[in-house]
């Protein structure tokens, strides 16, 4: 009964912050603030009604237009509130599967909840930088940098809370500090490793792209974003990330070439330009909910395990 109510509770947060998400998506490359004014239609400038404001079930009764105008909303809105929805209903689902006991250390318990809010926050941010980049190609630093220090973070914090339940148990508290700290030092070389690691692969291949086009190829944008997704999910489940989104892009990349276009450009293969950041956070994704199992079984099917 406490997981389905979890997971209710995390969907409709999610829907609730899918909502919000989406008026910063739209206000933010505009220089607007998400505070004020009000909601209003972007076409006709009317201020809407507060029933036209539910998540998802709005935009399904209005159709995907404005009442007033009939202004097409997009499918962006009620896409962006269903995945954070269902996003969050996972780590609800996940989260409130784990053994809860009174006999867990009081820091671990802390942690669980920590590492559900903090999981939570990185579907999000991904969600939002990757419809940023496919619609205004921009990755802002004011939300790559602050992501990589907050998954920085609560990546030291977590293994040492959440996976030390028998050795912690054990400890008094004054004890399971200096325990903990003699963790951090080694987890945070590790993380800060694959951090360097994971933006340097794209510095490389943006430089080798300057020395043969003598144009940029890459953003450095993108260089800040695999560095989050090394921050939050170590240098594997970043490569991983990282090949899911070469994968995807290569897809895309085809089908714009497939589509016969009514531009006529001297050289329009060279000329296109691909969203890489928003296939890298389909890949984190991807990689946040199943990567390790797949590296696992690709590392067995290889003969390595």
């Amino acid at each position: 009964m406490f997981r389905v109510l979890a997971t209710a509770f995390a969907a409709l947060a999610g829907l609730a912050f899918g909502s919000f998400l989406n008026v910063c998506l739209t206000r933010w490359p505009q220089g607007e603030s998400i505070v004020a004014p009000r909601s209003r239609c972007r076409n006709c400038n009317r201020t809407l009604a507060w029933w036209e404001n539910i998540p998802l079930a709005s935009w399904l009764v209005l159709r995907g237009r404005c009442r007033t105008c009939s202004a097409w909303i997009g499918w962006r809105y009620p896409l962006v509130e269903l995945a954070t929805c269902v996003l969050w209903a996972a780590v609800g689902c996940h989260f409130s599967d784990l053994p809860l006991s009174i006999d867990l250390p009081r820091l671990s318990i802390f942690a669980l909840a920590v590492s559900a809010i903090g999981q939570a926050f990185f579907y999000w941010l991904l969600i939002g930088l990757a419809v940023l980049d496919a619609e205004n190609l921009w990755l802002p630093d004011w939300l790559t940098l602050p992501g990589i220090v907050i998954g920085f973070v609560l990546s030291m914090l977590n293994p040492a809370f959440g996976l030390e339940f028998d050795t912690l148990t054990r400890l008094p508290l004054k004890y399971e500090l200096t325990y903990l700290k003699s963790e951090l030092w080694r987890d945070a070389t590790v993380y800060l490793l694959a951090m360097i690691a994971a933006a340097g692969l794209i510095l490389l291949i943006r430089a080798i792209y300057w020395l043969i086009r003598r144009r940029e190829g890459i953003g450095l944008g993108d260089a800040k974003l695999m560095a989050m997704l090394a921050a939050w999910l170590g240098f594997s489940r970043a490569l991983f990330s990282f090949g899911i989104g070469i994968v995807f892009g290569a897809i895309a990349a085809l089908a714009l070439l497939a589509i016969p276009s009514s531009k006529k450009t001297e050289d329009p293969w060279s000329a296109a330009k691909l969203p890489l950041g928003t296939f890298l956070c389909i890949g984190g994704i991807i990689a946040s909910l199943w990567g390790s199992q797949i590296i696992t079984a690709y590392l067995r099917w290889a003969g390595f395990y």
